[in-house]
């Protein structure tokens, strides 16, 4: 078995090699609110947002720095459809198996078993590595939050890279 990857100093190895300062860590103050689920997982919508930067063949591929936009994923897309780029991951093991930054297969196999009521009808992909904390805070996650209230999700499952 691989052992964990230790992604603190592989990102401070990126920026730097990048040419970038040194990654400044956001510090959040206090905790996040807790908002408790209305009801059990086995009756909840799914949604999903992840920073893998997987698009699906035909959409546009993401860019490099400070990225904020978005794709929409259909969640009954063939899973051979979906394509990754970054510029911050190796993305060998995302090419050969998209599951592995965004596992929608687990997540169709989960709501068969019952385990999850439905999944949202699309998932919310963007690319992580964004330098800007304000851009996240003020563009991104808003955009977000809007996507998932217009898809009725009753959960959101954040998947980082």
């Amino acid at each position: 078995m691989m052992p964990p990857v230790d992604y603190i100093p592989r990102i401070r190895e990126n920026y730097e090699k990048l040419g970038y300062k040194p990654y400044a860590w956001v510090v959040n103050e206090g905790a996040p609110p807790w908002t408790p689920l209305p009801k059990p997982l086995s009756e909840c919508r799914l949604g999903v947002a992840a920073s893998g930067g997987v698009y699906v063949t035909g959409q546009v591929a993401f860019h490099h720095k400070d990225d904020t936009s978005t794709r929409q994923i259909p969640t009954d897309v063939d899973t051979r459809d979906l394509r990754s780029t970054h510029f911050a991951y190796d993305l060998t093991g995302a090419r050969r198996d998209p599951n592995a930054v965004f596992p929608i297969d687990p997540l169709r196999r989960l709501v068969r078993e019952g385990f999850l009521g439905s999944l949202a009808s699309r998932f919310h992909t963007f690319m992580g590595g964004i330098y800007s904390t304000r851009r996240v805070s003020e563009t991104l996650a808003p955009a977000l939050a809007s996507l998932f209230r217009e898809d009725g999700v009753d959960a959101v499952l954040l998947v980082p890279v």
